[in-house]
């Protein structure tokens, strides 16, 4: 994540500020710019272009500061979320900001890798949207269909959370690390299936027809292969060919991300954005700055930051992902999956 400042005071500002510590100027983030701006006692900011913009209607509601292109209105992230908790559900909504903040942060990181964002509203079809539901309504399984990605909010609670960790045995479990997965089913789907980019990904990850409930089975019954460490980069990905791109591709946002927010701090003197092969920003930048994360949290007595091993295999899964940075989407029409995490 890139660093903000107040255009008033030159203040710090983090990405989710609604107002300047220092200064106290409201503030909202605009998207078409991807900066934080002043915003006047009505909540509006006029762009160089004398367009007006509006705080988001949701944001006392979800704690959302990006700007509504009208006043009263919702913005753009606030759009895509198809289904939330309803007024009456307490536990939900009090859930549902944090989720709401990890959509946010997806997108901001997808417009800056430029990955097209499209709605269900432009493109019912192959759309995206988000259904962020309550488990104290009803049961709710996280994943994607046909550009829907529902994500259970209960995530967004640390204990539910890491008990579910340590149930399923994973390294890592975050909300953010949740909408980076799903959203990998949602670009394969737009990005590789039907494309010809298909055999290549095959090649990768495997044949995406086999049978996805055998496969489930298969995993939960037999576990991971001995060997999953030389070729995965997790053991949720030795479910299917599906789960495997998801992973890769989150560990792509992951990796993109954290160089970049590494590079804006000083901690790193390349970003994710340097014209500098995939590979080699991660051998020579990725794989160096994560192993010091990981000393600092072990200093701390905290685990490992990134507790992931990147073995060949997957830099080759990796590459692939980071190449479709630069493709073009597919216009076939793919049938309904039952991806989830």
């Amino acid at each position: 994540m890139k660093s903000f400042r107040c255009r008033v005071c030159g203040n710090a500002l983090w990405f989710e500020n609604s107002v300047c510590v220092s200064c106290h100027t409201p503030l909202g983030f605009s998207r078409d710019e991807a900066e934080i701006v002043p915003v006047d006692e009505k909540g509006r900011y006029v762009d160089a272009e004398g367009r007006a913009w509006h705080v988001c209607r949701n944001l006392n509601l979800s704690g959302c500061t990006w700007l509504a292109p009208v006043e009263g209105g919702q913005c753009s992230a606030c759009d895509l979320t198809r289904v939330r908790p309803n007024d009456a559900d307490a536990k939900g909504l009090s859930q549902y900001p944090v989720a709401e903040r990890a959509k946010r942060w997806l997108l901001v990181e997808l417009d800056r890798l430029g990955f097209p964002v499209v709605g269900k509203a432009e493109d019912p079809e192959r759309g995206l949207c988000f259904d962020l539901l309550s488990s104290v309504a009803e049961d709710v399984t996280i994943g994607h269909a046909d550009g829907v990605i529902t994500i259970d909010l209960a995530e967004s609670d640390d204990a539910y959370r890491v008990r579910v960790q340590e149930q399923l045995g994973e390294a890592y479990r975050t909300m953010l690390g949740h909408f980076r997965h799903e959203s990998g089913h949602y670009f394969e789907w737009i990005l590789v299936e039907d494309t010809d980019r298909l055999s290549e990904a095959r090649a990768l990850f495997g044949d995406e027809t086999a049978d996805y409930q055998a496969e489930i089975d298969r995993h939960y019954s037999e576990g991971p292969p001995a060997d999953w460490p030389e070729r995965y980069i997790s053991t949720y990905a030795t479910m299917h060919p599906y789960e495997d791109f998801a992973e890769t591709w989150a560990h792509y946002l992951h990796i993109t991300d954290t160089v970049e927010t590494a590079a804006v701090n000083g901690l790193s003197h390349v970003d994710s954005s340097a014209s500098v092969p995939f590979r080699t920003l991660v051998t020579d930048v990725w794989m160096p700055l994560a192993s010091a994360l990981n000393m600092v949290n072990r200093s701390m007595g905290k685990d490992d930051l990134y507790p992931f091993l990147l073995p060949d295999p997957v830099l080759d899964k990796l590459d692939f992902v980071a190449s479709l940075r630069d493709g073009e989407s597919g216009n076939g029409s793919a049938g309904a999956d039952q991806r989830s995490h």
